[in-house]
């Protein structure tokens, strides 16, 4: 890519503007940073149909769950572009999730997103997200293993638990342990719904966060993701 593609590239991510004129160089970073800031998602959460509104007993809780259509995982990042804070959420469905419980205790989980499949509103960010940051032809996934099980009774009487999720992260080829901070609670139908955060920083998975004066994207980010069990 020659340097004045690249450059192109770049200012499409960090402005996502045309400026036109005096005018519009001062307003556009501010209808930039409003526009994307009420295009971006809110935090996952539980939804209100999920939250102490059904049970199970430890026995029906015993065994294998898998991630259903509704569960969704991505990253949120922050930007600074000329004074204007934006925050930036992309999304995917792609996730394939697995988690096993024994004795109200979850034993076993892995998430694996497919970080391809991750997008914004923002074409021109996905492009350098999927080509330069991440490398996605390289590394196509991303993937979260507990590594400790975690007491998950608490949520099964229809109660919403918060619980920290101890694992690793497989992210750009590199592993790193982690831990989320997650809600669990069980639904009316008898599914689980699972949401929560995992904080990362990008240099520790090789990943660097462009700077380029006029924006700047903090060296922090989250991975975040809502998972829709069942049985």
């Amino acid at each position: 890519m020659g340097l004045r593609t690249r450059t192109k590239v770049i200012i499409g991510i960090a402005s996502g503007v045309v400026v036109v004129g005096a005018a519009a160089a001062i307003a556009g970073p501010v209808i930039y940073a409003n526009t994307v800031n009420g295009q971006a998602a809110a935090a996952p959460s539980l939804s209100a149909e999920p939250s102490g509104a059904g049970t199970l007993s430890a026995a029906e809780a015993d065994g294998t769950w898998k991630s259903t259509g509704d569960s969704f995982a991505g990253y949120r990042v922050h930007e600074e572009l000329q004074g204007q804070d934006v925050n930036v959420v992309g999304r995917t469905k792609d996730v394939e999730g697995t988690a096993e419980v024994s004795g109200g205790s979850l034993t076993k989980a892995t998430v694996t997103v497919q970080v391809a499949k991750i997008s914004t509103p923002e074409a021109a960010r996905d492009e350098y997200f999927r080509n330069t940051a991440l490398q996605t032809d390289q590394h196509p996934t991303a993937t979260f293993t507990l590594t400790e099980p975690v007491d998950v009774s608490g949520a099964l009487d229809g109660s919403t638990q918060d619980v920290t999720l101890t694992g690793t992260m497989d992210l750009h080829g590199v592993q790193k342990p982690v831990t989320a901070d997650a809600q669990v609670a069980v639904g009316k139908d008898g599914t689980v719904q699972v949401a929560g955060s995992i904080p990362i920083t990008f240099e520790d998975y090789g990943v660097e966060a462009p700077s380029l004066g006029f924006v700047t994207v903090d060296p922090e980010g989250s991975v975040e993701f809502s998972l829709d069990l069942e049985r």
